[in-house]
């Protein structure tokens, strides 16, 4: 049997789409892509634009159109159409035994495997593991009161105690340990913790305190560990599109502790949910950049200068006042205080 790669191809809104500028296609486009087990939306669309997160765009859909997935198989052909006089990408099948022609094809077949926008395995990690503690977040009082026989340190296998468990109707949770504080670089502000993930466990006997199992252990946990509930698994489509509203928000840092980042890099910003990111947007990251001059008294003078862009990154986790990012696209290295705009 066939295996079956279906996509879920959302557009962004017709005035989002009017206002942005025209498609440009890549110098020498070829007229089709026979999709295979692997390929991405942003992949494919990368064969015919210049901007292959505007792939939403080149299908022409529109919003009533969301509503009705729109099945991308194995072995379709993927045609650039110029008919109207504007880049469109159209769906066909090769026709059986006539080398080289294609026709539309008509799909009913359930979906098995979403074709993704970018790799999964770039951002998968990052899916169902706590990465932020939110200062208003209540759930992460629950935390380690006491291990197994009173040991310093507890790994896979182990058991522990844990108070602020009300009750069996939450199994599966991820323990983790509070990290540096990101605050926001305008105000200066707390708006939440980085979350050092330490591993999952399970709920073995409910009480006050509740008695867990480690399941899996990245590192050893101790007295004083939190644990928040595990998100059940979940497959998510993540369509690229330009924010509505107008975005100013800050790098706050480059996951892993690094001090610098790049392509492929993750990244959280100082704007989330109430700032209205979503899953998909877009973000450009600009460098801020100041000109200093020496005077002929030796003195020093700093001029700002316009902002500088270098990258793009692709929103894929949004809180309530922070979002994580994959940076797709940079030209330089990524750093901590660059700004991430409109694109």
């Amino acid at each position: 049997m066939v295996r079956i790669i279906s996509a879920l191809i959302l557009a962004v809104t017709a005035v989002c789409a009017s206002a942005a500028e025209p498609l440009q296609l890549v110098d020498n486009p070829p007229d089709r892509h026979i999709v295979v087990k692997g390929d991405t939306l942003w992949g494919i669309s990368g064969k015919f634009l210049k901007q292959p997160w505007r792939w939403p765009e080149i299908w022409q859909m529109n919003k009533e159109q969301i509503k009705n997935p729109h099945w991308i198989y194995p072995g379709d052909v993927i045609m650039l159409d110029m008919s109207s006089g504007t880049p469109r990408l159209k769906i066909g099948k090769p026709v059986s035994g006539q080398s080289g022609k294609v026709q539309p094809t008509v799909y009913s077949t359930p979906v098995q495997q979403v074709i993704p926008s970018i790799p999964p395995n770039a951002i998968e990690p990052f899916l169902s593991k706590p990465l932020i503690i939110e200062t208003t977040d209540q759930n992460a009082t629950v935390s380690i009161v006491a291990t197994q026989e009173d040991r310093m340190l507890v790994g896979t296998g182990d058991s522990f105690y844990a108070q602020g468990i009300p009750d069996s109707s939450i199994e599966k949770w991820n323990v983790f340990r509070k990290g540096k504080a990101l605050k926001d670089p305008d105000t200066g502000e707390t708006i939440a913790y980085e979350a050092v993930f330490l591993g999952n466990a399970r709920l073995v006997k409910p009480g006050e305190p509740a008695t867990l199992r480690v399941t899996l252990a990245k590192e050893e946990m101790n007295r004083g560990d939190n644990l928040l509930p595990a998100p059940p698994p979940e497959i998510l489509t993540y369509v690229p599109h330009r924010p509505e509203q107008e975005v100013s928000a800050k790098v706050l840092g480059i996951y892993g502790g690094v001090q610098e980042g790049g392509a492929n890099s993750v990244i959280s910003i100082s704007r989330g949910k109430n700032s209205g990111l979503e899953l998909g947007h877009v973000v450009a990251l600009y460098r801020n950049r100041v000109s200093v001059s020496i005077d002929e008294d030796g003195r020093r003078t700093s001029t700002p200068v316009p902002e500088e862009r270098y990258g793009l990154a692709f929103v894929f986790r949004v809180f309530d006042r922070v979002a994580y990012a994959l940076v797709v696209e940079s030209s330089k290295a990524v750093i901590i205080g660059d700004s991430a705009l409109n694109p």
